[in-house]
């Protein structure tokens, strides 16, 4: 059985964004069942838990003595065994373009994202995040540039739905307003958050907070 760990309380503010969605949104489009475990703030600082994920982060993925931490390593993991995320072995140049898009998502716009979410939550009224925050702009609408002429005329960044949008969809879910500039992509999201096994996934990380 595959156990999944996630957090049981979180400040409102981030429910419905934390990277468990993203394993268990690939599960579900795998057709893969789950089992979930709860873990706290205290259970994060454990040894046996850093044993897990050296960081104390979620998620976890464990499934007969493997355990996988990283949710993109996780996804991949997951998208290998099921042609419903990722091209069938033989087409060995599909597979690459599938990782390299999903390696997009978590290098080229989730850290301009992360960044920016950042000073919007937390630092916002502080003169050094008023200086920085127009670079960051910048920099992130030449990457969402570059993403949207990707998907003019796709539905997905492969042609059909893979493990690349299951990363991507999950990011480009950290912004609103940045994406009123770029019709292209709010759609996009759109049509990944209309998905059955996405509005499964986050049904269930919601779940946990009563």
């Amino acid at each position: 059985m595959i156990t999944v760990y996630a957090f049981r309380s979180l400040p409102p503010i981030v429910r419905g964004y934390v990277r468990d969605i993203r394993v268990r949104w690939a599960l579900e489009e795998a057709g893969l069942s789950y089992e979930q475990k709860l873990i706290t703030q205290d259970d994060q600082k454990t040894e046996s838990y850093r044993a897990l994920q050296p960081f104390g982060q979620v998620p976890v993925f464990e499934e007969d003595g493997l355990v996988l931490f990283e949710s993109g390593a996780i996804v991949h993991h997951i998208a290998q065994r099921s042609e419903a995320l990722m091209p069938s072995a033989s087409d060995v140049a599909g597979r690459a373009r599938v990782l390299q898009w999903m390696f997009a998502a978590l290098n080229s716009i989730e850290p301009v994202v992360q960044q920016l979410t950042e000073i919007d939550l937390f630092h916002a009224d502080k003169p050094w995040a008023k200086e920085r925050k127009p670079m960051l702009v910048e920099r992130l609408d030449g990457r969402l540039g570059g993403l949207s002429r990707r998907l003019d005329g796709r539905d997905y960044l492969e042609g059909r739905f893979t493990a690349a949008d299951v990363l991507m969809g999950h990011v480009l879910r950290f912004m609103r307003d940045e994406l009123d500039r770029f019709s292209v992509l709010a759609a996009y999201r759109k049509r990944c958050e209309a998905r059955p096994a996405f509005q499964k996934a986050l049904a269930d990380h919601l779940a946990a907070f009563g």
